[in-house]
C-alpha cells in the first residue's frame, strides 16, 4: 500500500500597520470622493448647470482706470482672464514668461476688446530673482494695483530642478505665487480699500493636506500629487494672507476654475483629457469666476475664502481629514519666507 504523497503548505503573512492601512483607505477615499464629486461638478455640464444661478448684472460692470495684473496670461485661463477685463476698460498687465508669445497675446486682446491699455511683462514665474526684478522694475510705475489674478500653474510630471535648486511644480504655483503677491503688497495698498488678490487654484488640492514637505523630497515623486499638494498651500496662503493683511484693504480670494480644456491641461494630463473629451469647460468658462471676483464689490466676498463658479465654496470634502492640516501654515510661511 502506497503511501499519500506529503502535501505541500504555502503561506504567506502580509504584515501591515493600522496606520498605514488608515492612510491607504483614506487617500482611497479623498480620491475617489474628488473623482464623483468633479465628474458632476467641474465638468462644462456642471457650468451650464450652477450657471442658472448667475446673476448677468455681476458682469456687466465696468472697471475703467483700474490697474490688473494677471500672470500667466498668454494662454488659457489666464489669456481668458486678461481679455475679459480688458474687455470691460481695465489697463491690463499681462506678465508672460517667453516674450514672443505675450506680444502676440497682447496684440490679440488689443486688437478684439479695442483696449490699447493693455501691456506685457516678461518674467519667469519659476525664479525668484526674475520675480524680485520684474517687482522692482514695476514699482517704478507707481501706480496703485487694484487687482494681481495669481494665474500661472504648472504640472510637471517629472522631478525637474530649477537653476535656484528648486523643484518645478513648488517653484511656480507656490514659491512664485507667493513672492509675487508679497512683493507686490506696496502697490495693491495703493488702491486700497478696493485692492484684491485672486489665486487660480484647482480642485486637485481635495485629495491633498497641507504638507511641510513642499518640495516633495520623501517618497516617490509624483506630479500630479505635488501639484494638489501646490494648490493646498494656494488656499491655505489665502487663509493667512486674509487674516494677517485683514487691515490694509486687500480682499485675499481663492478660486477654482473647474476641469478646463486648456493647452497646460492638454500638455501635463493627457489622458485625463482624452477621456473627458466634449466634457471640459472652455478658458471662457474656467476664468468666469476670476472675472466675477474682480467685478464685486468687497463687501459681498469672504477674503480668505474658495470659490467656485461664483460662490463661496468648502475647503474640504467630508471625512477627507484635511481641514486640521491647514495648522501648518505658519511654518510654511516661514519657509517661504526665507526665499525673499
Amino acid at each position: 500500500m502506497q503511501s499519500a504523497p506529503p502535501k505541500a503548505t504555502l503561506r504567506i503573512q502580509i504584515r501591515i500597520s493600522l496606520s498605514s492601512l488608515a492612510m491607504f483607505l483614506l487617500k482611497a477615499w479623498r480620491s475617489t470622493a474628488f473623482g464623483v464629486y468633479g465628474y458632476l461638478n467641474f465638468t462644462k455640464s456642471g457650468f451650464l448647470e450652477h450657471s442658472k444661478n448667475f446673476n448677468p448684472e455681476d458682469m456687466a460692470r465696468r472697471i475703467d482706470g483700474k490697474n490688473c495684473v494677471v500672470t500667466g496670461a498668454n494662454s488659457g485661463i489666464g489669456y481668458a482672464t486678461a481679455h475679459g477685463l480688458a474687455s470691460r476698460g481695465a489697463t491690463v498687465y499681462m506678465v508672460c514668461r517667453n516674450k514672443e508669445r505675450g506680444e502676440d497675446a497682447v496684440s490679440k486682446i488689443q486688437s478684439s476688446t479695442s483696449n490699447r491699455n493693455v501691456h506685457l511683462e516678461v518674467c519667469d514665474l519659476s525664479s525668484v530673482h526674475d520675480i524680485k526684478s520684474f517687482t522692482s522694475r514695476f514699482k517704478e510705475k507707481d501706480i496703485p494695483v487694484h487687482v494681481l489674478v495669481n494665474n500661472a500653474g504648472l504640472l510637471e510630471n517629472t522631478r525637474v530642478i530649477t537653476s535656484e535648486g528648486n523643484e518645478l511644480n513648488f517653484a511656480v504655483n507656490v514659491l512664485g505665487t507667493y513672492c509675487m503677491t508679497e512683493l507686490m503688497l506696496p502697490l495693491l495698498e495703493k488702491s486700497q480699500p478696493d485692492a484684491r488678490v485672486i489665486t487660480v487654484a484647482s480642485g486637485g488640492m481635495y485629495t491633498a493636506p497641507l504638507t511641510t514637505d513642499l518640495q516633495f523630497n520623501s517618497g516617490e515623486f509624483s506630479g500630479l500629487e505635488q501639484y494638489a499638494r501646490n494648490k493646498r498651500v494656494q488656499v491655505a496662503l489665502t487663509e493667512k494672507w486674509a487674516e494677517k493683511y485683514g487691515d490694509k484693504g486687500i480682499g485675499f480670494y481663492a478660486m477654482h476654475p473647474g476641469w478646463a480644456e486648456t493647452p497646460g491641461v492638454a500638455k501635463s494630463l493627457a489622458g485625463f483629457s482624452k477621456s473627458l473629451e466634449g466634457k471640459l469647460r472652455t478658458s471662457e468658462e474656467g476664468a468666469d469666476t476670476v472675472i466675477w471676483l474682480a467685478l464685486q464689490p468687497k463687501e459681498k466676498l469672504v477674503s480668505g475664502g474658495f470659490y467656485f463658479d461664483r460662490a463661496e465654496a468648502s475647503k474640504h470634502l467630508p471625512f477627507a481629514a484635511t481641514k486640521s492640516s491647514h495648522d501648518a501654515i505658519d511654518s510654511i510661511v516661514d519657509t517661504l519666507n526665507s526665499f525673499l
